[in-house]
């Protein structure tokens, strides 16, 4: 897993990211998330808000005294759909091993989430913010 020009750090940051996102012990979901519900109450500019079940997860709740340990944004149908046939990513999120990157509604289905809205957005201010967090993937 070692790639050229990497340093020690580079492969210490990749272990300790690996170590990091493994699940941790104890994690009970108590309303899973149901993928067409989600889709069929998201509006573009959401936030999904994600009771994490991984060791990180358990360390920003406990730091944050919160129940949520990530975040979702939710982009609807504005990303194409996979040629594959595969499920439409409709969510950009940012994660310790992947960077940004654009995953379908259903990479919740197990998961306590809660949908924050914002209130007094434009819809010309959400087609913004949308098309901001697209041009940040990669």
């Amino acid at each position: 897993m070692t790639e050229p020009g990497d340093t020690l750090l580079d492969r210490l940051g990749r272990w300790l990211a690996g170590r990091l996102q493994g699940e941790s012990s104890g994690y009970e979901p108590y309303t899973p998330s149901d993928a067409e519900t989600l889709r069929r109450t998201l509006e573009p500019g959401d936030i999904l808000l994600i009771e994490g079940n991984q060791k990180i997860s358990a360390a920003i709740k406990y730091l944050t005294q919160s129940t949520w340990s990530h975040a979702a944004f939710y982009v609807g149908d504005a990303l194409p759909a996979p040629e594959d046939g595969s499920e439409r990513p409709r969510l950009i999120e940012v994660t310790i091993g992947e960077g940004c990157v654009a995953v379908p509604l259903s990479r919740y289905r197990t998961y306590n989430t809660r949908i924050c809205r914002a209130s007094g957005l434009a819809p010309e201010d959400r087609d913004k913010v949308v098309a901001f967090m697209i041009g940040r993937l990669g």
